[in-house]
């Protein structure tokens, strides 16, 4: 492997791993991701360390435990004492820009790059801080329908027939095309200056909602066959604390969730948006190509978390269920050392930051709860443990161990989960209490409560969303916001843009 590789981090928002050609889905076109496999690791047991979007990329950029960082939500701080992965290759000579979207919150909206190259798509102060958040935590998730019947909740509506629309062009849209035109625009500067290693993450919106697919991907979908989801006579009593406060916060009784039309429309737009975000990446491959700097490259791709798109008639993410948590990731070396192999032990986007550091050639790092994928492809132990968080809209801490097959779900206070993901890839029999895996269950329940302290974090979960509130209204009162914006001045030009 070449000292010092530049390295391009491609960062998708929502896509669910199983619902791409890459990762074997039969309809689902992904035919760059899967040319990037070819040449690279593909990652089949890959998680986010939260899923969701703000605490989820925090997590993925420090390294760092969601608990440890404060990352309890949508509208958690990202704290400027954590250094992340550009913090360390900024160190190692790097030149570390951001193009798209990372959803920091609070007043440093750089954490280490030394530029952004476009503004980011989601407020960067505590407005998102909810008041149903406070109200939820307070009866520790006892009255979470109660507490949700006193607001209008949308997020379920995106994922019904009437919320697609087809050729629509709109804010994430937009926003994802000027990302894409920044990062390219930087590859081709900098291969033509040819001065130092960069580290260029190009993050995108899509395959998020809302789902307004461009004509051109949803055409390509006509005609297909859209496999929908089954549902069980018996599904509200498969159903733990978890799911059921989820689905009080995601309004999803106020919304038909099963109509087969309905959720063929759905997911016809998702696998859209989701070839839409392939040929991202594929355009992104092309550039290295003709700017020869494919050779000295190392690529990364990952989602941030998934989405269950209607499975189990749930929505959205925060959960641990598999195509919320369990994520895509690729990874190219320069020279393509083991190109086209399978990883199948259970890997973490906490992970990313010892990777980096390691391609960067910074050996000395800070405390951080990741594990380098160049040591776990080497000598990887197959009896590792990851771990992912959930707090936001459930009122309890949450906590996912996955080792080999198995799945433990920690549930604070109330009735746990286990999975054998391997023979109940749909997640549906809990294990828990059967006499046959009382040793599995009791051996990831134990090194999670080693792990962590729910007691502990359920008050600091609390403490933060009041002090963050009565930041946020005072900064209201203010007029005042930490939104980033990208400086511009036209003497300079385009490349004023990149350098």
């Amino acid at each position: 492997m070449a000292d010092q590789p530049n390295i391009l981090f491609i960062v998708s928002d929502q896509m669910t791993a199983a619902l791409t050609g890459v990762y074997g889905h039969p309809v689902v076109k992904t035919p760059h991701l899967e040319r990037l496999a070819t040449d690279g690791v593909r990652f089949d047991s890959a998680y986010t360390p939260f899923p969701l979007c703000a605490p989820g990329r925090a997590c993925l950029m420090t390294g760092r435990h969601a608990s440890a960082i404060g990352a309890w939500d949508n509208g958690c701080l990202t704290t400027a004492d954590q250094p992340t992965f550009a913090h360390y290759a900024e160190m190692a000579g790097y030149d570390a820009v951001l193009s798209g979207k990372m959803h920091f919150v609070g007043p440093d909206q750089l954490h280490g790059f030394r530029r952004r190259l476009t503004t980011d798509i989601y407020t960067a102060d505590f407005s998102w801080v909810r008041e149903e958040w406070i109200g939820i935590k307070e009866t520790k998730g006892k009255d979470c329908e109660e507490v949700m019947s006193q607001r209008s909740m949308y997020n379920s509506q995106s994922y019904v027939g009437d919320g697609v629309e087809i050729g629509k062009w709109h804010n994430a849209l937009a926003y994802d095309e000027e990302t894409h035109h920044r990062a390219i625009g930087y590859l081709r500067a900098k291969a033509d200056r040819g001065d130092g290693p960069f580290l260029l993450t190009a993050s995108y919106h899509h395959p998020h909602e809302p789902f307004h697919a461009p004509h051109s991907f949803w055409d390509m979908y006509d005609g297909e066959e859209i496999a929908i989801p089954e549902f069980p006579d018996d599904l509200e009593q498969t159903y733990s604390m978890m799911d059921r406060n989820l689905n009080a916060y995601h309004g999803r009784t106020r919304y038909d969730l099963r109509d087969p039309d309905s959720l063929r429309r759905v997911r016809r737009a998702y696998y859209a948006l989701t070839t839409y975000m392939d040929e991202k990446v594929g355009e992104l491959l092309d550039v290295l190509e003709e700017t020869g700097l494919a050779d000295n490259t190392a690529v990364i791709f990952c989602s941030d978390h998934g989405d269950m798109l209607c499975e189990k008639e749930m929505v959205q993410k925060r959960n641990f269920y598999e195509p919320s948590c369990r994520v895509p990731l690729i990874v190219r070396f320069p020279d393509k050392w083991e190109a086209g192999t399978t990883h199948e032990t259970p890997v973490s986007l906490l992970d990313l930051v010892p990777t980096f550091a390691e391609l960067c050639g910074k050996s000395d790092m800070l405390p951080h709860d990741g594990e380098s994928l160049v040591g776990q492809i080497n000598n990887g132990d197959a009896d590792r443990i990851v771990f992912s968080q959930a707090h936001e809209a459930i009122g309890m801490p949450c906590v996912m161990a996955r080792q080999g097959r198995y799945k433990y779900n920690y549930i604070h206070g109330y009735d746990d989960q286990l999975f054998d993901v391997e023979a109940d890839p749909g997640e549906w029999t809990n294990l828990v209490g059967t006499p046959q895996y009382h040793g599995v269950g009791e051996r990831l329940r134990k090194a999670i409560l080693d792990a962590f302290d729910p007691d502990w974090m359920e008050q600091e979960n609390m403490e933060s969303l009041l002090r963050r509130r009565l930041v946020r209204d005072v900064n209201v009162k203010h007029g005042r916001s930490w939104a980033h914006r990208v400086e511009w001045d036209p003497r300079k030009g385009a490349a004023g843009q990149y350098f």
